[in-house]
């Protein structure tokens, strides 16, 4: 696996992966897949921003995903983000979620951020573990602040310190794609 910047040319191979997940589990709270439209949308605009990043095979064809978001719109939290990881089903499990994050943090931690936070639809056991894996640690659950699929359901959040507070921080550099 390769870890590059996404482009809105690896939409479609995104969609695919991220469509399951709507369509048949409370994982994502999105009711309707986004079209490949859609989703090459999102990733143009979260890379005016913040890193979007894809493994791809040998063909190039991404395989999984991550990317960051703004934790909350004041001011005041622009040193945190909230991070996403989305890996295809025929490759779970083999640490592609982890080489993801590694870069993924590598890159939020050159931008300047401080923490970083996931939000995890419950029960997720293999997201769990891969959050906690990565350093993340739990800090409580949103209970019953999602209906899908018929039912309601709980939101873990994790926290991972991406570098020591300063007391002096500089405002979070844009991410420029390589």
């Amino acid at each position: 696996m390769k870890i590059r910047v996404a482009t809105a040319a690896d939409a479609q191979a995104i969609a695919d992966i991220y469509a399951p997940v709507v369509k048949a589990t409370a994982i994502s709270f999105e009711l309707e897949p986004p079209s490949v439209a859609e989703m090459s949308a999102r990733i143009t605009s979260t890379l005016e921003r913040l890193p979007w990043l894809v493994a791809v095979d040998a063909a190039d064809t991404a395989k999984g995903y991550v990317y960051a978001s703004r934790h909350r719109e004041r001011a005041a939290y622009q040193w945190s983000v909230d991070v996403t990881a989305y890996v295809h089903a025929d490759m779970r499990g083999a640490g592609v979620g982890k080489t993801l994050y590694r870069a993924l943090f590598e890159e939020l931690v050159a931008l300047g951020y401080h923490q970083a936070f996931a939000g995890i639809a419950l029960p997720n056991a293999a997201s769990v573990a891969l959050h906690e894996s990565m350093g993340f640690e739990p800090l409580g659950v949103y209970r019953n602040v999602g209906f899908k699929l018929g039912a309601w359901h709980d939101v873990g959040w994790w926290q991972k310190a991406l570098r020591p507070p300063s007391e002096y921080p500089v405002p979070p550099a844009a991410f420029v794609p390589r």
